[in-house]
């Protein structure tokens, strides 16, 4: 199809999350002059960061950049797991380490989906959250064999809930023949990542922290024991410096930055589909992913009128005319009884992903820093940043997983991977074909 084909007469280019919460600078508040401790970065990590501080008695400061829920807390497919993708690299395997490291590791990522479900109890969040579990299809033979060697240990570390289902019943779980089985979680949720943002937002303005609008940090100075920190709005200074800016890490923080690799996902949302169309498509209401390098995930919209379909039709950022027919022709892949749906949204959002394929907090030149998402960022960042603040509090009462390994660097890389992202993406778009056309000899 022609992209004026796919878009709807009504299209926009923006999330169709922010129907019902649009990112807003609102009441400028003015940037302070001290702190005990500056956030930089209003996501999720750093409105967890503020508000556990906050409960702890300790002073803070968000700065962001531009409207608050922006960038990516915003912008994702609202999936919500418990550790299943600690360690996989955006090759789709999970990289290999210390079998004790990896447990505690996907202990702290089952920790993570208590915090969230936690939080939204706690602050009274209505995000449409749905503990429906997720569907992670195979996309070879060979992908489900390494499923079905995962399940007991995300079972026993990270109380996944996971199991296997084989081929011949996959329409259980997916109307699709598409995937070669698959595994699934049943400890992993969905929710609306705008409408949660917005509870975190509102829960952290029920408590004495300072939460700044565009706001950009533009250079971080040590100062005594502390740290002076310049603004497009002003200096701060404060006792202790938190970095939660995940995919939008820039310039001021260039050690970290060259850390992370930022990686653009594209979404799409359709026109509402016919009652009986949406509702069997996904029959048990989960989350989708699949195990190709150049992966998909996908759900159906909270009200249950529209699938939500996301993935990387570039690894760089593109415009929506661009990423929206790349996307659809991925859903029509599985879904063919979508053929001629038109899509009413198509948005991007920058991941962060780590040279070790692991989430990461610690310090950092003496700046604390909740980082590295690698695409599951709803409960992860916020558990960073509620990890950090721990740290900071000097109240942490178990060992976090993800403060265990260096996080480490890549000699020359600066921080902007754009030069070489199309001719990974089109490397890795070669070696799915190739795996797939292998696949009956696997």
């Amino acid at each position: 199809m022609r992209v004026n084909d796919i878009l709807h007469k009504d299209f926009r280019p923006e999330p169709y999350w922010w129907i019902a919460y649009r990112p807003t600078a609102g009441d400028l508040v003015d940037v302070p002059r001290r702190a005990r401790v500056a956030i930089v970065g209003g996501g999720y990590a750093g409105l967890a960061c503020a508000i556990e501080l906050a409960d702890a008695g300790i002073e803070a400061c968000v700065l962001e950049a531009a409207e608050l829920g922006s960038g990516a807390s915003t912008r994702s497919g609202g999936g919500v797991s418990g550790g299943v993708n600690i360690g996989k690299s955006f090759t789709g395997k999970v990289l290999a380490r210390d079998p004790r490291v990896v447990k505690t590791m996907l202990a702290s990522g089952s920790d993570a989906f208590s915090l969230i479900e936690t939080l939204i109890a706690r602050e009274r969040i209505d995000c449409c959250w749905e503990k429906k579990g997720r569907f992670v299809g195979a996309w070879t033979p060979r992908d489900y064999r390494f499923q079905e060697q995962r399940i007991a240990n995300l079972n026993s570390a990270a109380a996944s809930e996971a199991f296997m289902v084989p081929r011949e019943r996959q329409r259980e779980e997916i109307a699709s023949d598409y995937y070669y089985g698959g595994m699934v979680v049943e400890r992993s949720a969905k929710l609306h990542p705008a409408l949660y943002y917005k509870g975190l937002l509102d829960a952290a303005r029920r408590r004495p922290i300072t939460i700044c609008a565009g706001a950009a940090v533009r250079k971080i100075a040590k100062l005594g024991r502390g740290w002076r920190i310049e603004t497009s709005r002003g200096e701060i200074e404060a006792g202790d410096v938190v970095i939660a800016t995940n995919g939008y890490t820039g310039d001021a923080t260039p050690d970290l930055k060259r850390r992370l690799i930022p990686l653009a996902s594209h979404i799409i949302a359709t026109e509402e589909l016919p009652v009986n169309l949406a509702s069997s498509l996904i029959p048990k209401g989960r989350t989708l992913a699949d195990t190709k390098r150049v992966l998909c995930y996908y759900r159906i919209s909270p009200d249950g009128k529209r699938m939500i379909f996301g993935g990387r039709a570039r690894f760089t950022a593109v415009t929506p005319h661009v990423s929206a027919p790349i996307l659809h022709r991925f859903m029509i892949d599985r879904f063919p009884q979508l053929r001629g749906v038109r899509v009413t949204h198509a948005w991007t959002g920058n991941v962060a992903f780590t040279w070790d394929a692991l989430p990461h907090t610690g310090t950092l030149s003496g700046m604390h820093y909740a980082l590295g998402c690698n695409g599951s960022g709803v409960a992860m960042m916020t558990y960073l940043g509620h990890q950090t603040a721990r740290r900071i509090v000097g109240g942490a009462n178990s060992t976090c997983g993800f403060e265990l390994e260096p996080f480490p660097d890549f000699p020359l890389y600066r921080g902007n991977p754009n030069w070489a992202l199309p001719a990974i993406g089109a490397y890795y778009r070669f070696r799915d074909g190739l795996s797939r056309a292998l696949a009956p000899y696997a």
